[in-house]
């Protein structure tokens, strides 16, 4: 099975994304998506995107990927959320989305540090196997992507959910905003895999991305995922990289 990861930065790299998107859909089995907006018309997104986010890009998404189901999240009504788009052919268990920092329509002021968290997660059987992947958006407060109370909040909540799943492979994807090293990782990744570190990955971000901290997204799995193929592809298509994985 084939997953796609990716900050899809609202749809700022317009033609790259969607020939990326386009050019990826036979071969994935489920994207996750985070930064998607949808139906966004509040000052908030017209500051950050300067006009060039694409104030529909669930929609645009769905477009081009026909064949896939959609399933979109909102963190903020007329905002943004995050987005997963599954082949047909997987049979879903359950579909759905949780808070794990404040909740929705939280955004106080156009303020993007007080945007509510969630994760968005699926369900699904495979191969006689029982899955989840979670996809996640992190907390951005404008402080860097080291520890705060909030952050270790945030990763203690996703843990509770995650440590439920006593019968699932786990897969936890996304844009966390959090640096390698920090104790908000160490919850997430503790008795899993962190593919990045894993990996010797040193940047999972495009030249669009100024500051020199280079990380930001990952891919964590629990030690009963097969990982048959990891990798961060080169594709410009925003100002984070697509992350792949492959495995069973």
């Amino acid at each position: 099975m084939k997953l796609i990861s990716l900050n899809a930065w609202g749809g700022i790299v317009k033609d790259p994304l969607h020939e990326f998107i386009k050019e990826q859909a036979a071969s994935t089995d489920v994207f996750c998506l985070q930064e998607v907006f949808d139906n966004a018309d509040n000052p908030r997104v017209a500051a950050l995107g300067k006009g060039k986010i694409d104030i529909n890009l669930y929609t645009t998404l769905a477009a081009l990927l026909p064949n896939h189901k959609a399933f979109y999240a909102p963190s903020q009504d007329n905002d943004e959320g995050l987005a997963l788009f599954i082949k047909p052919r997987i049979k879903l268990d359950d579909v759905g989305s949780i808070f794990v920092h404040r909740h929705l329509n939280a955004l106080e002021n156009n303020d993007g540090s007080t945007l509510g968290r969630n994760i968005q997660y699926v369900r699904f059987t495979a191969g006689g196997q029982n899955y989840i992947i979670v996809n996640f958006h992190g907390l951005w407060n404008g402080e860097g992507k080291g520890d705060s109370p909030d952050r270790i909040e945030q990763s203690r909540k996703i843990r509770a959910f995650i440590d439920a799943e006593t019968t699932s492979k786990v897969i936890l994807v996304g844009d966390f905003n959090l640096d390698p090293g920090t104790n908000s990782m160490a919850i997430l990744s503790n008795d899993m895999r962190d593919l990045i570190t894993e990996n010797s990955i040193t940047s999972t971000r495009s030249h669009f991305h100024k500051w020199p901290n280079k990380f930001a997204d990952y891919a964590i799995v629990s030690k009963d995922v097969r990982v048959h193929n990891f990798q961060v592809l080169q594709n410009v298509v925003s100002d984070h990289l697509p992350l792949v994985l492959e495995f069973s």
